[in-house]
């Protein structure tokens, strides 16, 4: 069975994030932001990173200066690409301001790679056979289009990736209609009756099932504990609209 984990807050640079202890042993540090510490107003309060949810431009650019720094890296190697929900994973040493993926990935020193969420799961890849790890931004749609099988082929063999999945909704919170629901009634357990024609979806099942279907071992995977149902700690777009996205942020261990 997948491992659950209990991410543990510490202070980095004056700012709380939550370590991603299983990814050291590849090489990698990695931690999650929450929403407090940065700068934004309500509803974006406070570490909105988010520059496409309606927030103050200076203030996202803010909320981000804080976690770079929390990174202990330059602003200007931070790496977040606007998120489309769907399957493209690029390389991040290509990547711009504007280009659009929700999957990035690299072996470099030089980037920091961030992918922003709300809800949707945050999924983190390291390879314990060489220097590459991804993020991957994936809600129903983009598992749906098969973003995470498409990261996962961007190593060499799946079987040495080890996965790690970020604070996302759960399915008692996550309720769909038949439309969403009809992708994914190949999964076991991953969906709950509720109510006429909907159902509770249960996105981390999903994401496991793919994560197996691509060869990474259940001793390989982990998953928080830490859920964003009620918008407390991390955002939530279903508890709250507009509201602001945390990250999970990697990069190659110094």
């Amino acid at each position: 069975m997948p491992i659950d984990v209990v991410l543990k807050a510490e202070l980095r640079n004056g700012l709380t994030i939550y370590p991603v202890e299983s990814v050291v042993a590849f090489g990698v540090d990695a931690f999650v932001t929450d929403r407090f510490g940065g700068v934004s107003s309500s509803p974006y309060d406070s570490l909105n990173l988010g520059d496409h949810v309606g927030d103050r431009a200076s203030d996202v650019e803010e909320n981000r200066r804080r976690v770079a720094h929390a990174a202990s890296v330059d602003p200007m190697s931070l790496v977040i690409v606007r998120q489309v929900h769907g399957a493209d994973v690029m390389d991040a040493s290509l990547a711009s301001e504007t280009s659009e993926a929700d999957g990035l990935v690299t072996e470099s020193d030089d980037v920091v790679l961030a992918m922003l969420v709300a809800d949707c799961l945050p999924i983190l890849l390291a390879d314990r056979s060489s220097r590459r790890f991804a993020l991957v931004h994936a809600g129903w749609r983009g598992l749906s289009k098969g973003v995470l099988s498409k990261a996962l082929d961007t190593f060499e063999n799946s079987a040495t990736v080890h996965a790690f999945i970020g604070p996302s909704i759960s399915r008692e919170a996550y309720q769909v209609g038949p439309d969403v629901a009809q992708h994914f009634t190949d999964v076991e357990n991953a969906l709950m009756p509720d109510g006429e024609d909907r159902s509770r979806l249960d996105l981390r099942r999903v994401a496991i099932h793919q994560l197996r279907q691509g060869g990474v071992a259940d001793e390989s995977i982990g998953q928080s504990r830490q859920v964003t149902d009620g918008g407390e700690v991390f955002f939530s777009d279903r508890a709250q609209r507009p509201c602001g996205r945390f990250a999970v942020v990697a990069k190659r261990a110094s």
